[in-house]
């Protein structure tokens, strides 16, 4: 079955269509951003796990050039054998940005989360390195935000956070918010990690910070996240927030389910007894 999107014109058009237009309407702002990204010293890149989002990929590429334009930045995409063709997304999008700013370092199948990071960052050539979803979730308009924070106050880690004011979610259920919510301050009660979402997956890291912990982090899956900033905060290393709007994939399934809510409660009382 083809899915249609409605154009606000006289008909419709496939996702595929829809997918090379925002690619194509991309192909003046990717040039406009590299040139102005040279006055800048410090070089971005940007890891995003995908597994089945070509729904997804396309326009998540499409906003992260349009909310940094200044900004030297390379989007490197972990695909883990996708079988919906996310790697041909991928690879149209090559032909327009580049080969040079998007980066395909596909997997034969799903590894975990966590390996796909460590993978990402083995060809990460910034001093700074963005993690974030591929669902649109984390909204690139906040990249701006992360990066403007670090530069004031020098951080070793900027992470977005829901749990301040100004954060929160949007599309979850009721029932989704309490899981989230306990969940957190269960962790907080039994970490004491010093930043208000330990669970939330946006964030910005100091290229050598990250190969530092994640050399001594063991989690794999959704843990993977709590294990690095707590790790972060017992090392010392300077953390700051940035409240964002975490939002409810609108395309594809979510990946959480039992098997990653039983690995979050093994995983909290492994960083209980080793951290």
């Amino acid at each position: 079955m083809v899915a249609f999107i409605d154009t606000g014109t006289n008909g419709t058009k496939s996702v595929h269509e829809s997918v090379l237009d925002f690619v194509e309407f991309g192909i003046h702002t990717a040039k406009q951003s590299k040139a102005k990204a040279m006055a800048n010293n410090s070089k971005y890149s940007i890891i995003v796990p995908t597994y089945n989002e070509r729904l997804n990929i396309a326009l998540i590429v499409f906003l992260v050039f349009k909310h940094i334009p200044d900004v030297d930045f390379e989007i490197i995409i972990v695909d883990d054998g996708s079988p919906d063709g996310t790697q041909d997304i991928v690879k149209q999008l090559q032909q327009v940005y580049g080969d040079d700013r998007i980066l395909l370092r596909a997997r034969p199948r799903k590894l975990g989360l966590g390996t796909a990071y460590i993978h990402g960052l083995k060809h990460a050539s910034g001093n700074f390195v963005v993690i974030m979803d591929a669902d649109l979730s984390h909204h690139p308009k906040y990249l701006p935000h992360f990066i403007k924070k670090q530069m004031e106050t020098g951080a070793d880690i900027v992470t977005g956070t829901r749990y301040v004011r100004g954060g929160g979610v949007h599309g979850w259920t009721l029932m989704r918010k309490l899981t989230s919510r306990g969940a957190n301050v269960l962790a907080h009660t039994l970490l004491w990690p010093g930043v208000s979402d330990l669970t939330g997956s946006f964030r910005l890291y100091k290229k050598s910070v990250l190969e530092d912990i994640i050399s001594s982090c063991v989690s794999k899956g959704y843990v993977f996240q709590m294990e690095m900033i707590v790790r972060a905060s017992r090392k010392g290393y300077h953390i700051e927030e940035v409240p964002i709007t975490f939002v409810d994939r609108v395309y594809g399934s979510s990946k959480l389910g039992g098997s990653e809510i039983v690995e979050y409660l093994k995983g909290l009382v492994y960083l209980l007894f080793t951290t």
